[in-house]
This record gives structure tokens, C-alpha cells and sequence, in this order.
């Protein structure tokens, strides 16, 4: 999975795209002018080719969310576990009004599903998670990941969760540095693996490992272990969808040498599709140099990642009423002015 430079397809891009071994497009803020361009650019990306590429954002609400203005700003999962202390009925409704609403404005526009829901613990040690995730107990993140998956799954989008097995007792930010977990396999299934776990129980369809070392499991981040992907999360757990490696270009990826020894690595562990972003000599070298071959396995999976179902722009979304109560009731738990009804929000 690769990125894009601007708001259009360049000519070298195209036939980057075209690549056997290219299966989808990671978007991010600079690919994003308004709504019209974005769905222009997603036709295009479709277009190109039969199966179409799959297009992925992170656009979970909160700090990560790659698409502003003629979206609607979304909370962050952090607000829904907050709410959860006082009031968890009202909670698990909107986290479901918020994954329903997220799927549903990004499908408008032809990008197949987000990277989320985060099912990391917030246990007030990682930054870079913090507030990304829904809560600090397990059991409450997997009751809140489960109704936002829930709502995803309503407007026709499958969902993420990552980052397993769990980034959210390491302070260190694995986009600058190698994160290392020293606890036990036992410590860690019974507390940040536990969301992951239900959520399979669920139909999760997809999920994306840490670039974080957990030396007394491996000597490898999960990302590149075939102990945590193959063992703990195909044969223990039994999970049976796509699985997505985090950027390869990330600091915390390092360990496993060069871009395509990274690439390589995360394929050999157990991950269908390996993402490069934010470097294209990188992305261009893993495409030339790569060592893989196709697995129909991994394609079956993959293609199930594909947004369902007939979409309309975002003006037909805003006028629906499904959407107009979900952005009421989500403004009622956060209180910014990126919230609401009118087309002109920021």
C-alpha cells in the first residue's frame, strides 16, 4: 500500500499503481482539496485497475483525522470512555452514531475504509496513543470498539483495529523510536490483548500489528513476528481476516534493516499487505526489489476490505437524517466549534 504526493495522480504515480504487486492507496491530509477533487481522485485510483485498489485513510476523530471542512470532526475515542464513567448507555450509542458517521462520509467520497478503531489502552503511559484510545480497562475498550465497529459496519465500511497486540504501555512513539514492552505474554493477554480478542470473537475484519518489542514474547516487533501473527493471532486466536502492517518507513520498523527487508519481513510474518508511506524511493525500491509472491489466501481477505453498498456524495449524506442526528448527539459529548450541522465547518 502506497501514498500519493498532492491532490491529483501523476503520471509516474499511475504507473507505480499498476505494479502486480501494489494492492491499494494510503491517503492522507495533502491529498485532500474538497470533497469534489477527493471523490475525483478515488474514481481515478478505482479506475486504474480490475480488481480496483483498495483506498484507506486514518481518519479515526480526534488528533488523527486526515479530512477537515466538508467533514464532519469527530471526537476522540478517549471522549466516549470518559463518558462511559458517568453514563454507559448514552456512551455505547454514540460511539456506534460516531463509527457510522466516520464510514459513512468517507464512503461518500469512494475511500474504502479508515484504520480504525484503535483498541490500544489508554493507560496514561503512551503519548502518541493517549486519548486515541477508548479507555484504560479492556473491557470497557472492547465495548466501545465493538458498538463504533458496529456503526462502520452499518454504512458498509470494515474496520481496523490496531495496534496489536497492544501499543498503549510503552511511552515511546514507535514513528520515532523502537517502543520496548518488557511484561510477560500472560500479563499482556490478559490486559491489552483482550479487546482484540473479543472483537475477533465479533467479526473483526481486519487488524494492524505494533512496531513494539515485546522481548520476552520475540525478538522481533509484532509487525515482523511470526510467533505473535501466525501462533498467537491465527492459531490461538483464530483470527481470520487481513492484516495490514503499520508504515514500514516508521522509525520503530528499523530493526528489520532496509525499506525492502522491511517490507519482506512483515509479508514473511503473517502481513497481507505492507504499508510504505511518506518515502517514495522507498516505495519505489520495495516495488522493484520485493521478494513475494502473491497469496490467494491474503487476496480473498483483502478483497473483503472494499466499502459495500450504493454511496451518495456528501451533500446527499448531509441530508439525510440519520446524519444530522448522529452530528447532534456528537456534539452533545464535545463541545468544539468543528462539530456540526453547517457545510462551512473547520
Amino acid at each position: 500500500m502506497l501514498d500519493l504526493r498532492g491532490t491529483e495522480l501523476a503520471a509516474d504515480e499511475r504507473e507505480m499503481l499498476l505494479h502486480p504487486l501494489c494492492g491499494g492507496v494510503i491517503l492522507f491530509s495533502r491529498n485532500y482539496r474538497d470533497e469534489a477533487q477527493l471523490r475525483a481522485l478515488s474514481r481515478a485510483i478505482h479506475e486504474l485497475r480490475e480488481p480496483p485498489l483498495l483506498i484507506a485513510v486514518d481518519h479515526e476523530g480526534g488528533r488523527v483525522q486526515r479530512f477537515h471542512q466538508e467533514f464532519t470532526s469527530l471526537p476522540a475515542c478517549g471522549c466516549f470512555g470518559r463518558l462511559h464513567d458517568e453514563d454507559p448507555q448514552q456512551a455505547l450509542r454514540l460511539a456506534q452514531q460516531s463509527g457510522w458517521l466516520m464510514a459513512a462520509e468517507l464512503l461518500a467520497v469512494g475511500v474504502d475504509f479508515s484504520f480504525a478503531p484503535v483498541l490500544d489502552l489508554d493507560r496514561g503511559i503512551s503519548r502518541v496513543i493517549g486519548d486515541r484510545g477508548f479507555h484504560r480497562d479492556p473491557e470497557v475498550v472492547t465495548e466501545l470498539a465493538r458498538r463504533f465497529m458496529r456503526g462502520m459496519k452499518t454504512a458498509g465500511m470494515a474496520a481496523v483495529g490496531k495496534h496489536f497486540p497492544g501499543h498503549g504501555s510503552v511511552a515511546a512513539d514507535s514513528h520515532d523510536a523502537l517502543p520496548v514492552d518488557e511484561r510477560d505474554l500472560e500479563e499482556i493477554v490478559m490486559n491489552d490483548l483482550l479487546p482484540f480478542e473479543r472483537l475477533i470473537g465479533s467479526g473483526l475484519p481486519a487488524i494492524m500489528p505494533a512496531h513494539v518489542l515485546y522481548p520476552a514474547v520475540d525478538s522481533v516487533p509484532a509487525g515482523f513476528s511470526t510467533r505473535w501473527l501466525r501462533t498467537v493471532l491465527r492459531e490461538q486466536l483464530g483470527f481470520q481476516g487481513a492484516v495490514f502492517s503499520d508504515d514500514v518507513n516508521m522509525a520503530g520498523a528499523g530493526i528489520a534493516g532496509g525499506h525492502v527487508d522491511r517490507a519482506e519481513a512483515a509479508l514473511r510474518a503473517g502481513c497481507d499487505m505492507a504499508l510504505v508511506c511518506n518515502n517514495s524511493t522507498a516505495a519505489a525500491a520495495v516495488l522493484e526489489s520485493l521478494d513475494a509472491e502473491v497469496d490467494p489466501a491474503a487476496q480473498v481477505r483483502l478483497m473483503r476490505m472494499h466499502g459495500t453498498g450504493e454511496h451518495a456524495g456528501l451533500t446527499e449524506i448531509k441530508n439525510q437524517q440519520q446524519w444530522r442526528d448522529a452530528v447532534l448527539l456528537l456534539a452533545a459529548i464535545d463541545n468544539s466549534p468543528e462539530l456540526g450541522l453547517g457545510d462551512d465547518q473547520t
